[in-house]
């Protein structure tokens, strides 16, 4: 027998729903001698709770009958820390007593009280809801516990780390005393403890974390990018795993935002949920996650409790959690009730220590990886598409005319062209990504990094007629080539500055365009041309200037570009005047209070 002695009612609804076997913590809780018993259990998120307490509750909300009789109040109450986990545990509970006549309401915030009120009054024999809700509908009289049977804390430990203790206390003094306690936590940390010892008595203490490993159904990956880059790395990680649902996290509304847009400008259908969102606009989304409408959800922390879509089988860390707890969670959206999953952590180059340090506090073990290549998802999809059902499937109707008028008409090969053809055109847009190394920095016997290695690229050598002698810098050298080459940071290689000129480097693929913007755009003062690669080695990575014509804001006299230094008389940066890169002397009356005087420079 494949389930434990349960209630017929709820083992036909298990078997109905494809359980072959239930999950640990489901079992223990129907151990015989258990029945009416108050339960401590500790279980880790996606491990089945929500069955596993339906299940516990059974014989005492229904005995040996098969449904359960009308009932002016609830009979039992069950207490969640989030909309979206009490939404989620009601739509547990609704198929697993649907055979058992069970009215099942929910009391959340964001939705209309006086519907609730309403349909409580019409009887509901459990009752689902937050705890700030739940104490609103006590207060208010319609919420009567005087007939509770059962009470369930779903993760306690979360609705106490949320500030709750006081109305879950006010919830669990208006409860009959000769009632069952169900609490449930990832962890029994104090608080808890003196929770249960106050509420519970002789509990039973049911513990399926110690000795388990952490998320075992979950693989976890780091995938090393630019700090610059987290959006497009994000979207070639998204169609290199190609799940059927995806989360997407983010430690700001502003992230979810800016994340969300840019999966959209690529084709992906995707939502996204914030805080600042309504309780219906969140329902919807997570609603369309469940119908396939959408594939991927952007989501603050917010939603990291109380989400169960069984398709789920990717999650990504757009941003780096802030403590190990939040990653467990955010994670632990996926790989839920013995299905895989695969966990994602982002990671800026600059941040790796910090995702390292997190990791270990979580007793994670990472696979380091670079971010997915073009080509390597090209591979993917070829793989994808050679196992798409639409091929291996067998077709049903082979007399279909116009199957037949297809393959009369046309050959093999132009078939084959078409369904690729048409595959690719309905997915979103590679980003063409430079991998970087995943190799963990080095370090020397005293525990200091290593000297840091000399950045090369494949690219071609520019000259621009500045240096050291107008001092040259970085800091406004980037943006200048940047907006007169049209190009971005990441396309500009080695950069050495001399005394009288600075040398830098541009990306191979880049080069074109870089030449064209360069012919487009006003000679003035500072010149920009091809060169050889300059003596005596190359400057590092990351200091970027430009070159082809004269641009901007040469000279000591005037014209001045935006971006440069600010210069003497008549130009220099924004229109300032002076000299276009050298810091501007001050004349004899232009001294800081404006009467002609001027401090001397401190040497």
């Amino acid at each position: 027998m494949p389930f434990p002695d349960t209630h017929p009612a709820l083992k036909r609804a298990l078997e109905a729903r494809g359980y072959e076997q239930l999950t640990p913590v489901q079992e223990a809780v129907l151990q015989p001698g258990l029945d009416e018993r108050d339960l401590l259990v500790s279980a880790q998120t996606g491990s089945g709770k929500t069955v596993a307490f339906g299940l516990a509750i059974a014989p005492t909300l229904l005995g040996d009958a098969d449904r359960l009789p009308p009932s002016p109040q609830p009979m039992a109450l069950v207490i969640a820390p989030t909309r979206e986990l009490a939404l989620q545990v009601q739509s547990e509970l609704k198929w697993l007593y649907a055979e058992t006549g069970a009215r099942i309401a929910s009391c959340i915030g964001g939705t209309d009280a006086r519907s609730e009120a309403r349909e409580l009054n019409r009887g509901a024999h459990i009752v689902v809801g937050t705890p700030g809700r739940l104490c609103d509908h006590l207060s208010r009289g319609s919420l009567d516990l005087s007939a509770l049977r059962c009470v369930v804390l779903d993760e306690a430990d979360e609705m106490l780390d949320m500030g709750f203790r006081e109305e879950l206390e006010q919830l669990l003094d208006a409860a009959p005393a000769e009632r069952r306690t169900l609490l449930f936590s990832a962890t029994i940390a104090r608080e808890i403890a003196s929770l249960a010892r106050r509420y519970q008595k002789n509990a039973e203490r049911i513990d399926t974390v110690s000795g388990a490993k952490q998320h075992s159904d979950i693989t976890y990956r780091c995938v090393i990018t630019q700090p610059q880059e987290i959006e497009r790395s994000l979207v070639n990680v998204l169609r290199f795993y190609e799940s059927p649902t995806a989360m997407v996290f983010c430690n700001t509304r502003m992230m979810v935002n800016q994340v969300q847009a840019a999966l959209l400008e690529r084709g992906f259908a995707s939502v996204a949920i914030s805080g600042e969102m309504g309780q219906n606009e969140r329902s919807r989304a997570i609603e369309s996650l469940r119908s396939g409408q959408a594939r991927v959800c952007v989501a603050t922390d917010v939603a990291a409790r109380g989400i169960d879509v069984p398709a789920l089988s990717l999650v990504i860390h757009a941003s780096i959690p802030t403590a190990a707890e939040t990653l467990l969670h955010r994670s632990g959206r996926t790989g839920r009730a013995g299905r895989k999953g695969t966990s994602v952590l982002m990671v800026p180059l600059n941040q790796r220590r910090r995702a390292e340090r997190l990791l270990q506090m979580a007793k994670i073990q990472a696979e380091w990886e670079a971010v997915p290549t073009a080509d390597a998802i090209a591979e993917q999809d070829k793989t994808r598409l050679m196992h798409d059902p639409i091929l291996t499937n067998a077709v049903d109707d082979m007399s279909d005319e116009l199957v037949n008028q297809l393959v009369e008409k046309y050959d093999a090969t132009k078939l084959a062209a078409a369904l690729v053809g048409l595959y690719r055109a309905r997915l979103p847009k590679v980003e063409q990504i430079r991998p970087m190394s995943v190799e963990a920095p080095r370090r020397t016997e005293r525990g200091e990094r290593a000297p840091r290695e000399e950045h090369t690229m494949s690219g071609e050598w520019f000259k621009m007629g500045v240096g050291r002698t107008e001092r040259a810098d970085p800091k406004w050298l980037i943006p200048l080539i940047c907006r007169l080459g049209g190009v971005q940071k990441r396309e500009i290689g080695s950069i050495r500055i001399d005394q009288e000129q600075t040398y830098f480097q541009i990306a191979d693929e880049s080069v074109a365009r870089f030449k064209s913007c360069l012919a487009g755009a006003e000679a003035d003062e500072v010149t920009i041309e091809p060169s050889e690669a300059p003596a005596g080695g190359m400057g590092p990575r990351g200091r970027n200037p430009g070159e082809g014509k004269r641009f901007g804001g040469g000279g000591r006299s005037g014209g001045g570009f935006k971006g440069g230094p600010r210069g003497g008389a008549g130009g220099g940066y924004k229109g300032r005047g002076g000299s276009g890169y050298g810091r501007p002397k001050p004349a004899a009356g232009d001294g800081p209070r404006g009467d002609g005087s001027s401090r001397k420079r401190r040497s």
